[in-house]
């Protein structure tokens, strides 16, 4: 079996569980391609390399540039923060290294855009990329989106998402990176409301046409860590986002994005209305997923759980007996076998970086509606992007 050299650029928490994607997918699934965890770049030598040992990277460097022209790499793995997606996604393309990101994919539509087409630059050369939206992975949720494609809920005409965390509910919680615009590119909205743009399009397989936003900034400085005592760091970014949208096909959609949920730790939850019935799911509890078919007769009908467990659903002949179910990391290993075995097959993963770039223009949307008394704001079709 071939190897296919690794590159994992950033070892913080998206570093840690992608690291354990890497180390766990050729145990679970069988591969076309070997995953070799080759090398973890950071900023900081001593740090990188007590992540190399601690995650199982056979090599540690400070310098990402090294990381991506090294011979024995041929997918470059991007979890830093967005403010270097580009120039590191846009440098390993041109090397020839196949690349996954994390999302949301940049800081701004123009990176994005600029990330595009050095993706299709590289296609022509046969070199795959990827956005990292996991939530496609989890069981439950690819099996809604098959259960919406055979028609089980019928056209649906309404979409409600919310992902609502709690981490920044305390003024006092420290500064971090994702609190600085320059670095993160946005806050609620594009940290958590990008999984959630992603993953309603993705299940009902419509894009965004347009949408009406608002965004809030609750606490406007935070304590920086071990700076001294009163530093304050400004915050430059939302607390919180919440936008209706209407889809291309009619449906409507309504979503919310906080990280002041108090109570909420990471409740994605995505619920379905259509002709024929509905779906729910919360991943709080992630192995279930909730159905109500609206034929069934009213003297029984209602909403039927079904426990996501069975070797039938999604990516779970591979690990354990019914009713074992799956937890976060999960996704991601999912996500490493499919990003694999697309480089394998020579065929584009999904979602591309076209993808990306389309939900970059729905945060950017979002944005300028807030901006602008909340008024609708259409999302620019592109022809040429890849169905959701």
């Amino acid at each position: 079996m071939q190897d296919l050299g690794v590159a994992l650029i950033g070892h913080a928490f998206m570093g840690r569980v992608h690291s354990h994607a890497w180390r766990s997918v050729s145990a679970v699934f069988g591969l076309s391609l070997e995953p070799r965890m080759t090398i973890v770049a950071g900023t900081d030598r001593a740090r990188t390399e007590a992540a190399a040992a601690r995650l199982g990277w056979q090599h540690a460097t400070d310098n990402w540039q090294q990381a991506v022209h090294r011979d024995d790499v041929q997918v470059v793995d991007i979890c830093s923060p967005g403010d270097s997606h580009a120039e590191i996604a846009i440098a390993a393309l041109e090397a020839g290294k196949h690349v996954l990101c994390e999302k949301p994919l940049a800081n701004t539509v123009a990176e994005a855009e600029a990330m595009v087409a050095a993706a299709r630059r590289a296609r022509e050369r046969g070199v795959r990329s990827m956005v990292g939206f996991t939530y496609r992975r989890t069981p439950a949720l690819a099996l809604a989106r098959e259960m919406v494609a055979e028609g089980r809920i019928g056209r649906v005409l309404q979409v409600r998402a919310s992902y609502l965390q709690d981490w920044l509910h305390d003024p006092q919680a420290p500064f971090t990176w994702r609190l600085d615009r320059a670095r993160a590119g946005s806050g609620a909205l594009g940290d958590i409301g990008s999984h959630i743009t992603d993953l309603a399009e993705h299940l009902i397989g419509d894009r965004l046409d347009g949408v009406s936003g608002q965004t809030a900034t609750f606490v406007d400085s935070r304590p920086v860590p071990g700076a001294p005592e009163g530093t304050r760091g400004e915050v430059t970014v939302d607390d919180a986002a919440v936008f209706t949208a209407r889809f291309a096909g009619g449906a409507l959609g309504v979503f919310e994005a906080t990280r002041f949920a108090a109570g909420r730790k990471n409740a994605l939850r995505i619920e379905l209305n259509g002709t024929d019935g509905s779906l729910a799911f919360d991943f709080e509890s992630m192995n279930e997923l909730w159905f109500y078919d609206a034929n069934e007769p009213n003297t029984t009908a209602g909403y039927r759980r079904i426990v996501v467990t069975e070797a039938d659903h999604p990516y779970l002949a591979a690990w354990w007996p019914p009713g074992h179910g799956l937890g976060y990391e999960h996704g991601f290993t999912h996500q490493a076998r499919d990003f694999v075995e697309a480089i394998a097959a020579g065929t584009d993963p999904e979602p591309g970086f076209e993808a990306g770039l389309h939900v970059q223009r729905v945060l950017a949307a979002v944005e300028a509606s807030a901006a602008n008394e909340s008024r609708y704001t259409r999302i620019e079709p592109e022809q040429s992007l890849q169905n959701p």
